[in-house]
């Protein structure tokens, strides 16, 4: 089977040929970590954790390297006080490196629910200050950069002047990039408008930063991302993922800096995952139409009627193609929430199903095999994927109302492609049972019947749920707020 990827920067699918045969250098822009993760970053998040568990399922040997930006993100290179991080560190009125575990720790814990799995490399932009310091020597030394006031700029110009093409990924032209620029503080440092930072000087205010050959500062967010990628995946690799937000000017300014520096291309294939909406708006603070990935697991939020389970938040999110809008509702949690029990359901029925080849099936096993793997190959299509398990689904059920046959070979083949394809390449985890939460409703229950006893003056009825109960170690209390109960 070949595989099949959308490369962003050309706009068509293209057929997957790794650098090194069997072998795939994947790099994906990770966050940055001055606030929780929310739901459109673990949309991104668990888009590539599907990739990633997909090239893995179809034999490919994945070096994932997925970084933390921990310093200078500084998105517009003007006042350096706009710094995220520096925000922040006044606002909690903590220090910067509390900020940075406090939500490295939120976003592990948060992707670790969704059962994503660990990148091999987690780079952090703090541990390599080096390398982008080396980087940006060779830029200025290859007449790519320049140093102003203590910073460093990228030359925008200069890159196009010989022959090169800032906008490539983007499809943007410079002339209307120039003329669509804002003035912003900081811009007179700057030869040209839409020159970007690679080192910027930090202000006395800023706590931030590192000695350098241009006196203190601290790294310029493109520049991480160059520096992290191509030490661990090489000066080109495979696969850089990120999602549509950074495709600019971020990864355009990646693009740039690795020709500048390498005389090639820094990636073959470009792949962004598109935003996610609710209730068709754009997510956003400022609208109110917001809400935090364990928002929506603990049901503490005004948008859904209950708690959604992460293992049925991650199906929800894999019925839409990582490169299509995807929009959260009550009735799209819902849907999928009764998708992932029917799922699930054939999954433990098949194991009780025993072969019977008495008559030919009408369901062709080999064929729906190849066309689940179509679909996973066809720039990884989730959505029909999902499809054709539930073809599979319809024929399990089938088979247990004696409707259908199947022969031993195809139904231990049956059993190890769903559990493959569900479990590895899907990610999805069955739901244990709760034995609390059921001991609680069932204790409601007997409540409820005592109560029902004890109005109906059935007082015997009333006094043997209470003692049956104390005898198993559960005690009932009554009190002017009603009856609770105690385990002893």
């Amino acid at each position: 089977m070949q595989l099949k990827i959308y490369n962003s920067l050309t706009g068509e699918k293209e057929i997957f040929k790794p650098i090194l045969d069997g072998n795939v250098g994947m790099y994906v822009c990770g966050p940055t970590v001055y606030s929780n993760v929310h739901l459109g970053n673990v949309r991104t998040f668990l888009s590539f954790d599907f990739i990633y568990r997909s090239l893995t399922h179809l034999g490919y040997k994945v070096r994932y390297v997925r970084n933390i930006t921990d310093a200078g993100h500084l998105t517009d290179d003007g006042d350096v006080n706009n710094d995220r991080f520096v925000k922040q560190t006044r606002l909690e009125k903590l220090e910067p490196m509390e900020i940075v575990q406090k939500y490295t720790v939120d976003f592990h814990k948060v992707l670790e629910m969704f059962n994503l799995l660990p990148p091999n490399i987690e780079p952090t932009a703090t541990g390599h200050i080096v390398e982008q310091i080396e980087l940006t020597q060779k830029l200025i030394e290859r007449g790519f950069a320049y140093e102003s006031n203590g910073s460093v700029y990228f030359d925008v110009l200069e890159y196009n002047r010989r022959g090169l093409n800032y906008g490539e990924l983007s499809k943007r032209n410079i002339e209307e990039l120039f003329a669509n620029t804002r003035d912003l503080d900081g811009q007179g440092e700057k030869k040209n408008p839409q020159d970007f930072a690679l080192w910027k000087k930090a202000s006395p205010a800023h706590i931030m930063r590192w000695n350098s050959p241009w006196g203190e500062g601290f790294p310029g967010w493109h520049l991480e991302c160059t520096a992290m990628s191509t030490k661990y995946l090489g000066e080109t690799f495979d696969i850089h993922g990120g999602g549509m937000d950074l495709k600019f000017p971020h990864h355009e300014c990646e693009i740039a800096q690795g020709k500048a520096c390498n005389d090639s291309a820094p990636v073959n294939y470009w792949m962004h995952a598109n935003m996610l909406t609710m209730n068709s708006q754009r997510m956003s603070k400022s609208t109110g139409n917001y809400i935090l990935p364990m928002q929506l697991v603990t049901g503490e939020n005004d948008f859904f009627e209950k708690p959604f389970h992460p293992a049925i938040v991650r199906f929800c999110f894999l019925q839409a193609h990582y490169r299509s809008v995807l929009d959260i509702s009550n009735d799209a949690m819902l849907a999928s929430e009764k998708g992932f029990i029917r799922l699930m359901e054939a999954v433990k029925v098949l194991q009780s199903i025993t072969p019977n080849d008495e008559k030919q099936s009408g369901f062709s096993f080999e064929e729906w095999k190849n066309k689940a793997y179509d679909a996973l190959t066809d720039d990884f299509n989730s959505p029909v994927l999902i499809a054709h398990l539930f073809e599979a689904v319809k024929y399990i059920f089938a088979l247990k109302d004696g409707k259908e046959t199947i022969s031993k070979n195809d139904l231990e083949d049956l059993k190890s492609t769903l559990n493959a394809l569900i479990f590895d390449v899907l990610g999805l985890q069955t739901i244990e049972e709760n034995n609390n939460e059921k001991l609680d409703q069932t204790l409601k229950v007997l409540i409820e019947l005592r109560n029902q006893a004890r109005k109906s003056k059935n007082f015997e009825l009333s006094d043997q749920i209470r003692d049956r109960l104390l005898a198993e170690g559960i005690e009932l209390k009554d009190g002017r707020d009603g009856t609770t109960y105690v385990l002893n």
